[in-house]
């Protein structure tokens, strides 16, 4: 998930496709039905923004285990009407994506006090415009590993999620890297399937790097595959082995969906389900 200034990436998607799909790894069984499947609800934003209860309903309807929030709607402050909500419809809360600023010392007691009440236990950074900066990029990491100290006593945990500028050349690494190497294991990588490739990246060398740390994954196809089939299982991306080292390699507690291509007149939430079944697919091979 990224703010109103996400913006098509542009480059080759063949070359994405080969980073993905060569040098094949054999898949092992066993993922299906062990890991709850969940949907980034920035994917149906303005259904949410219309009618979060309906909204709920379907994807609950649509067979998701669970809902990932960036932003709360009509529940803001409000955490025990949405747990109440999210039982009625049995599903559970993965996570949300907030700011930093709601995991420093002013906001962390009313932030564990939300979150322990909805039952959500991964709370991701969604950006910090820090984290590309030469002198900033580290005070960002110490700021997170406090964060994730603080949190430790309450079973929450911290972590960030990357786009592409994440990414970004710094000497003979990135600041992606060098942010993981900064922080602590209590820092997770919610790991963006879909903008690592489009950074020209593979997911699954990114979570051998760090296995154990991605905790949560986003995903999807490269944002701007539009008419290219943009739902998860297509024949573009070696879907099994990016789910299987997903969660074998990269310790992710969840997969979830983010749908950002709507094609063909789908609407949002067609699409979001046309990656869920995609996705069921995939697991029923592994």
């Amino acid at each position: 998930m990224q703010s109103n200034r996400r913006g098509f990436v542009s480059g080759s998607l063949a070359a994405l496709s080969a980073c993905s799909t060569s040098n094949k790894r054999p898949v092992q069984t066993g993922l299906q039905s062990k890991v709850p499947l969940g949907l980034q609800l920035w994917s149906v934003r303005d259904a949410c923004t219309a009618d979060i209860d309906a909204t709920l309903a379907e994807v609950a309807a649509s067979g998701f285990d669970g809902v990932e929030f960036a932003g709360h709607y009509k529940y803001e402050g409000n955490a025990k009407a949405l747990r109440t909500k999210l039982d009625q419809l049995g599903m559970r809360a993965e996570g949300s994506h907030l700011s930093i600023r709601a995991l420093g010392p002013a906001r962390l007691s009313q932030t564990v006090d939300f979150y322990t009440t909805l039952g959500a236990r991964l709370l991701i950074v969604g950006g910090d415009k820090r984290f590309i900066d030469p002198e900033g990029s580290k005070d960002y990491a110490d700021e997170m590993n406090v964060a994730a100290q603080a949190l430790r006593p309450y079973g929450l945990v911290c972590g960030h999620h990357n786009h592409t500028e994440e990414f970004t050349k710094v000497g003979d690494t990135t600041y992606w890297h060098l942010f993981a190497d900064r922080t602590s294991r209590d820092v997770f990588l919610q790991l963006d399937v879909g903008w690592a490739l489009a950074a020209g990246l593979d997911p699954i060398a990114l979570m051998k790097r760090y296995p154990g740390r991605i905790k949560t994954v986003h995903l999807k196809t490269p944002p701007g595959f539009k008419g290219k089939d943009p739902f998860i299982g297509n024949k573009q991306f070696d879907w099994e082995a990016i789910v299987d080292a997903s969660v074998k390699v990269g310790g992710a507690e969840w997969l979830v969906v983010e749908q950002e291509d709507y094609p063909n007149g789908l609407s949002p939430m067609q699409s979001a389900q046309t990656s869920l079944r995609g996705l069921k697919d995939v697991l029923k091979r592994t």
